[in-house]
């Protein structure tokens, strides 16, 4: 079993374990439903980062939690994190050798397990039913058991900040009792998540005086109160050089505190080491891997990882930015994996228009001319009801144009047509049938082609692809993923200005155009006819 003693880097600087509970925990979020193969394929994601505890699940409570450990002793190869399996103290009257839970968690074959006990007087005697006493023999059972089976022991001190501010001396007894009978770690849980962290910095400070700095202690946060990942830096701040949390803040409720952010704050701004093998620089990329496994969209704002974490939109931010990126941006994006992008919106400026034609591999430092006019052009359209800062592609194929002179292009449309067929089946119930057909040139020929889908829009999309398959066979490689609509100027009611943001994608890389028209079809058609044409030309698909 390893010490219990504070770890430290090459340096001298506390070094904090980072214990990620994304698959127990962090499964318990709304929307989350995660498989073994799930499971298996998120737990090297964790490894790779660099976590020291990857926590699998429940085993015996939950058939696919045990199931999970069954596979993982054979289809795991762990090389930075250690798997921990969950479970609770033996329960009251019994011994923790005769309880089957406490059994099963030995039988996981995990090297860590991790204790859920009570630390809070009201929920041992209302939940559990049962003394203060006997609760705290449940721990002091379990822990020096499992601990003599050789399984390092980590004890989660549930309820433990609502349970010390009504009873402060229970909640120190059941961690005391936990560090005595062996336990590495006790972590301190506000699972409730109502505290604020100069709550938990008082208490966690007089805890760690009462235990001592050869003891570890923990923090597991819950972020009811928005201050999971506060409280969590709160905590080791005052002493804790343990935390727990989850990839991208998931959990029940409002979720976890967000480890991405957790780790990112204590070693970039406090210098403590949390991540072997560099894992720091590898956040975002597996954060978003873990993200697509989940099927949970990735939170554009999210802190250092979020795709909008490095967007700058406002013009003197831009103008600052060229000078010095440091000027407007608290660290280096790169340190997390992420990047810095320009946003360009009616804000912009030249310096914003500069920066991001050199983001898009445009060198257009000295060209005061073709800013002023492109400027120009973007406030102009933004005013009119279109948005670049969500359509990178859209401003992409503006700003060639304006180099150029000669906007890309792979087909000349004739005319495009759409209805929707309202009508009673055989069967006598009322369907949509929506068709569309699209004339165009392409391919030194005229095509038409028809197309059906469950809207006008789809079917439009259809028509398309359809009469472009032949001559741009690539254009069956790109997917449209997302589809958003706008009304603006609403007062206007059924005749307002119509917006369309969509996105699309290769498999490889996604991207963004935006329409605009007096209807849905015409903006939509315009949005589509862009994201076809971007997607061509980054294929290297040769243009008209």
């Amino acid at each position: 079993m390893s010490t219990t003693s504070t770890p430290t880097d090459t340096h001298g600087t506390a070094a904090v374990h980072v214990y990620d509970t994304t698959l127990r925990d962090g499964a318990q979020q709304e929307g989350i439903n995660l498989t073994v193969a799930d499971k298996l394929a998120i737990a090297p994601l964790l490894d790779e980062l660099g976590v020291t505890f990857i926590e699998g699940g429940w085993p015996g409570a939950i058939p696919k939690d045990t199931e999970f450990f069954a596979r993982a002793t054979k289809d795991l190869d762990l090389k930075n994190a250690e798997l921990a399996a969950f479970g609770s103290t033996r329960k009251p009257g019994t011994s923790a050798h005769h309880d089957t839970q406490v059994r099963a968690l030995i039988d996981s074959e995990a090297p860590t397990i991790t204790l859920v006990a009570k630390s809070d007087i009201r929920h041992v005697e209302r939940a559990l039913r049962t003394t203060g006493e006997e609760n705290l023999a449940m721990i002091a059972d379990t822990v020096a058991y499992l601990v003599g089976e050789g399984r390092r022991v980590v004890l989660d001190a549930e309820h433990f900040f609502d349970g010390y501010r009504y009873d402060p001396d229970y909640a120190l007894r059941a961690v005391t009792t936990a560090f005595e009978a062996g336990a590495e770690v006790v972590a301190l849980c506000d699972t409730n998540g109502g505290m604020l962290p100069e709550w938990v910095h008082e208490i966690v400070s007089t805890v760690a005086g009462r235990t001592g700095p050869q003891q570890i202690l923990g923090m597991h946060a819950h972020n009811d109160s928005g201050c999971a990942v506060a409280n969590s830096m709160a905590a080791v701040s005052a002493g804790a050089r343990h935390v727990q949390g989850t990839v991208n803040g998931y959990g029940e409720r409002t979720g976890n505190a967000d480890l991405m952010a957790v780790v990112a704050n204590l070693d970039l701004k406090l210098g403590m080491r949390t991540l072997s093998n560099g894992g720091l620089e590898e956040v975002t990329r597996i954060a978003h891997a873990i993200s697509e496994i989940t099927n949970i969209a990735p939170f554009g704002r999210q802190p250092y990882i979020g795709a909008s974490a490095f967007a700058h939109k406002g013009g003197l931010h831009a103008s600052a930015i060229r000078i010095d990126p440091d000027l407007y941006q608290h660290i280096d994006p790169r340190k997390v994996g992420n990047d810095m992008r320009m946003l360009i919106s009616d804000m912009a400026g030249r310096a914003s228009i500069e920066l991001k034609g050199r983001e898009l591999g445009f060198d257009l430092a000295g060209q005061s001319e073709l800013l002023a006019r492109v400027t120009t052009r973007v406030k102009d359209a933004e005013a009119n009801g279109y948005t670049y800062d969500a359509a990178d592609a859209s401003f992409e194929l503006l700003l060639r144009e304006e180099i150029t002179g000669t906007r890309p292009a792979y087909f000349r449309t004739e005319s495009w047509r759409a209805i929707v067929d309202h009508s009673a089946g055989p069967d006598g119930v009322m369907r949509d049938v929506a068709e569309a057909t699209v004339k165009i040139h392409a391919g030194n020929q005229r095509v038409v082609s028809t197309g059906e889908g469950n809207g006008p829009v789809n079917a439009l999309d259809h028509a398309l692809r359809q009469a472009l398959a032949t001559a741009y066979p690539e254009i069956e490689d790109i997917e449209l993923i997302d589809y958003k609509v706008r009304l603006l100027d609403s007062a206007h009611g059924t005749d307002a200005i119509t917006r369309v943001l969509i996105e699309l994608t290769d498999g490889q890389h996604s991207w963004s155009t935006v329409g605009v028209g007096a209807n849905l079809l015409e903006a939509s058609w315009e949005a589509l006819v862009d994201g076809l044409v971007f997607g061509l030309l980054h294929a290297g698909v040769e243009s008209l």
